[in-house]
C-alpha cells in the first residue's frame, strides 16, 4: 500500500503530539509538542484523508524577557518568576592559604525600580538551591534588578546592584560564557556549587526560560582579569513561567 509520506510521518508522531497536548499548555515549553487529527477513523488503501496539526517548538527565556547589558531583566508580557540562591563564594583565610571559610553573604533584589530588599543572608554552608527565596508576578516591560554584598572584619563591604554603574552583577542565559577574562571552567577557584551548571566548553547550561545572575564582590572592574575575579561571589537562579 502506497501513503503520502508527509502523511506517514505525521502518523507515526500521532502518538507522541496527541499524549503531549497537555503538555503544550504548559508554562515552559522545552521540547516540540502539539496535536494532529483526521477526519476519518479509517482511510482505504489508495485514498487520502485531510489531517490538521499544529506544533508549538520549544521557546527560550530571550523569547520572553529582554536582559539589558549588564544585569537588568524586563518581561516583554506577563510572567511569574522565582529566584533562588545557587551559591555564596566569599571566602577568607589565613595569609598561608590555611583556614579557609565563607563568608556571610547578602543577596537583594529590586522590583521594578524599587528599593533592593534583602532575599538570603548567609554563607555557602547555607545555600539551598532548591528554596525559593523569592517569587511573583511581572508585566510587560517591569524590571528585575539584583546586587550582594559580604560581611567581615565587622563591617559592610561595597554593595554592587544592577544599577551602581559597574559590570560586578551580570545576567545570562543558556549557552553563554561566564563573564570572566580567562575560561572559569577550567579555573583552580572554580566553586564546586558551579560546575553542574557549565558543560564541558565552559558554558553556561540552565534551562531554557532560566536566567543566572553571577555576582563579583571583592574585585573591581579593574581587577577583572585577576583570577580572583570570578563572579562567584554570589550566584542566582531565575526561571521564568508564562502566565496561563
Amino acid at each position: 500500500m502506497k501513503i503520502n509520506i508527509v502523511a506517514a510521518a505525521a502518523l507515526v508522531a500521532v502518538y507522541s503530539l496527541v499524549t503531549s497536548r497537555a503538555t503544550a499548555q504548559s508554562s515552559t515549553l522545552t521540547a516540540p509538542v502539539g496535536w494532529l487529527t483526521t477526519g476519518s477513523s479509517f482511510v482505504k488503501a489508495g485514498n487520502n484523508t485531510p489531517l490538521r496539526w499544529e506544533i508549538s517548538y520549544p521557546s527560550t527565556v530571550v523569547d520572553y524577557v529582554g536582559v539589558t547589558y549588564p544585569a537588568t531583566i524586563s518581561p516583554k508580557q506577563t510572567l511569574d518568576y522565582e529566584v533562588r540562591v545557587l551559591g555564596a563564594g566569599v571566602t577568607s583565610s589565613n595569609s598561608d592559604g590555611s583556614n579557609l571559610s565563607y563568608v556571610p553573604t547578602e543577596a537583594v533584589f529590586s522590583f521594578n525600580g524599587g528599593s533592593y530588599n534583602r532575599i538570603f543572608y548567609g554563607t555557602n554552608n547555607d545555600v539551598n538551591p532548591g528554596k525559593v527565596v523569592s517569587k511573583g508576578t511581572a508585566t510587560a516591560n517591569q524590571t528585575l534588578r539584583f546586587g550582594g554584598r559580604y560581611y567581615f572584619g565587622n563591617s559592610w563591604s561595597n554593595l554592587y546592584t544592577s544599577t551602581t554603574g559597574t559590570k560586578n552583577v551580570r545576567t545570562l542565559v543558556n549557552g553563554e560564557f561566564p563573564p570572566t577574562t580567562y575560561p572559569l571552567a577550567t579555573a583552580p577557584t572554580l566553586e564546586n556549587f558551579i560546575k553542574p551548571y557549565l558543560d564541558a566548553s565552559g558554558r553556561v547550561t540552565i534551562g531554557p526560560m532560566d536566567v543566572i545572575v553571577f555576582m563579583e564582590l571583592t574585585h573591581t572592574d579593574a581587577q577583572s582579569t585577576q583570577q580572583g575575579y570570578d563572579c562567584q561571589d554570589m550566584v542566582l537562579l531565575v526561571t521564568f513561567k508564562v502566565k496561563n
